[in-house]
């Protein structure tokens, strides 16, 4: 109903589309951000950890100079050595101050060793490349780490297997990683909850009413309710509001109209057929000796025969659009003649008529279309004056015409015109349009509508005259016949 292909609405989502919604999606970004941001933070965050551990060792071994430094000169025995390196978690720890230096160790010393760390001077790039080597490729030599020693220690030494400290990192990574998947489900979790209930719910009311809404496009019950929220949410919701407001009136609008378009057809198709019987029994009259008959008899017929082209037309413009014109140059002074009588101007009317128009002056058109559309105008303007009531001055429709430029590259202007009081404003902004320009009581509107489409059509203009007293129509119509494209 509303112009989309079946598949474009039918079809089912693919691929993640069809497991996870628009919360899902939401709750594994907000998971892949967190983590991602817990990556980034994990770099530093292990080289800080590796400088704390060492600083801890430092710190020990700190403590185990001060044990030394209690009995100076003499030997440390080898269960106490042995104790004090096992407590620092060292090889032997080197301690210096006052122009000497002591050694503590029970083991026979390294030739070398894979790394020396001066906690005094060192940066964070040598960190984070120390932490990432010892994490991924640790090696069997001891690690030399360097501080600044304190209570009466110039500087302290230590050497120490990068065993312990692989498995320090290694568990703290594993604390750290489950800590970050916490804290990341966590997070998500409340971002899944607050764009749920602030964004996805309101998105699928939305989605949930234009479905509902396609449905049955027609009823107002299936036009949302705006909330009543400020955000782009709420603009959306009253737009879409407005909009459903609008095509479900348009639609109501359209029906009545193809049912009223059904029901004139049919009209026409009946009042045909009565007005062809009615013209079978005028050609008898044209065979009686009557001069009143023999006078008004032709006049009739081409009245009857007129009718009936006129109901073939419009059950033609029920089915499509109104014929292609026939345009020629044809003399104005027959049609504008025959206006009186097409307008349905009857005896006890006080309108009159009057024509002016140059003696053999010549306009390009369609004659029937010609004659219709000014039919149109001054049927209005008679029945416009009729509704009036009496004046000051008699009612009176004129229709003038004038030529302006040559014949075959010049324009004809017909001005049709009435000395009543005119068109109120509430009514020039539909003039024209059907149904809708209509300022008398049970009149259909579609006497402009019809006028100014025939008018188009053989390449003219329709226009209010604005300004003038009454109502005043200009028509004008150029000797040029467009083509196909200028015509539509």
């Amino acid at each position: 109903m509303l112009g989309l292909p079946t598949e474009a609405v039918t079809a089912p989502a693919r691929g993640l589309g069809r497991h996870f919604g628009l919360s899902g999606r939401l709750f594994l970004i907000t998971v892949a951000f967190v983590a991602i941001a817990e990556i980034l933070i994990y770099v530093p965050a292990v080289a800080n950890y590796r400088l704390t551990w060492l600083s801890d060792r430092i710190a020990a071994a700190q403590v185990a100079a001060t044990v030394l430094d209690a009995a100076p000169g003499q030997p440390v025995s080898e269960d106490l050595a042995r104790r004090l390196l096992a407590g620092v978690g060292a090889r032997a720890i080197v301690v210096s101050g006052g122009g000497t230096r002591r050694l503590l160790s029970n083991a026979a010393m390294p030739e070398g060793v894979v790394e020396t760390v001066d906690l005094r001077d060192d940066s964070w790039w040598d960190s984070i490349h120390g932490s990432w080597r010892t994490l991924i490729a640790p090696a069997e030599e001891p690690l030399r780490v360097i501080d600044q020693g304190r209570a009466g220690f110039d500087m302290v030494e230590i050497l120490i297997d990068e065993a312990p400290l692989r498995a320090a990192i290694v568990d703290f990574s594993i604390r750290l990683l489950l800590s970050s998947l916490i804290i990341a489900a966590t997070a998500a979790g409340l971002v899944f909850i607050v764009l749920q209930r602030v964004i996805v719910a309101p998105v699928r009311r939305l989605a949930h009413n234009i479905t509902a809404f396609a449905d049955d496009p027609e009823s107002l019950e299936r036009v949302i309710t705006p909330s009543r929220r400020t955000d782009e949410i709420g603009h959306a919701e009253t737009a879409l509001a407005k909009m459903e407001q609008a095509l479900a009136g348009e639609l109501r609008e359209k029906r009545r109209l193809a049912e009223l378009g059904l029901a004139v057809s049919k009209i026409n198709h009946e009042l045909r057929n009565l007005l062809t019987t009615a013209q079978l029994l005028v050609d008898r009259l044209e065979g009686a000796a009557d001069p009143t008959v023999q006078r008004v008899a032709p006049r009739l017929v081409a009245t009857l025969g007129r009718a009936i082209r006129f109901c073939e037309a419009t059950l033609a413009y029920g089915r499509a659009t109104e014929r292609h014109p026939q345009r020629r140059l044809v003399l104005l002074e027959p049609i504008l003649a025959e206006l009186p009588e097409l307008a349905g101007l009857s005896t006890e009317s006080r309108v009159s008529v009057r024509e002016q128009v140059p003696s053999g002056l010549q306009i390009c058109a369609d004659p029937e279309q010609l004659s219709r559309a000014l039919t149109n105008l001054v049927r209005n303007a008679v029945q416009a004056l009729d509704a009036a009531g009496a004046g000051r001055e008699a009612p009176e429709v004129r229709v003038t015409a004038s030529r302006h430029g040559g014949v075959g590259s010049g324009f004809v202007t017909i001005l049709v015109s009435d000395n009543g009081p005119g068109l109120p404003e509430r009514a020039k902004a539909h003039l024209f349009a059907p149904f809708q320009g209509s300022m008398r009581a049970g009149g259909t509107g579609l006497g402009l509508a019809i006028a100014a489409e025939l008018v188009q059509l053989n390449g003219g203009t329709l226009r209010l005259d604005e300004g003038v007293p009454g109502a005043s129509f200009r028509i004008t119509v150029p000797d040029w016949i467009p083509g196909p494209k200028e015509l539509h």
